[in-house]
């Protein structure tokens, strides 16, 4: 599978990407982020990051756009109870550009 280029549109900052599938990227995306919070020591700026992580997505492509909601946790009630900022990622509809 040949991978494709991607512009994920974060609090109207724009990232080009590179990717296989839109949800893909999304993912991945996410994932950096929950990182970033977990390998954090400093309080202060955890509660920081945690503030500022992002609760929609648009993943663009040259034909379809993808919109993504995102539900954040500080500790997980559903698949992973004992992780710590666990995610899940919602579609709407997609929309053709």
């Amino acid at each position: 599978m040949v991978k494709k280029e991607f512009i994920m549109v974060v609090n109207d900052t724009q990232i080009p990407v590179m990717g296989h599938t839109h949800r893909n990227v999304a993912v991945k995306y996410l994932m950096k982020r929950r990182r970033s919070l977990l390998m954090t020591k400093d309080p202060a700026k955890v509660e920081n990051l945690y503030s500022s992580l992002p609760t929609r997505i648009m993943v663009k492509s040259k034909r379809v756009s993808h919109k993504y909601d995102i539900n954040w946790e500080r500790v997980g009630t559903e698949n992973f109870e004992g992780s710590r900022f666990p995610f899940t990622i919602s579609e709407q509809v997609p929309v053709l550009a």
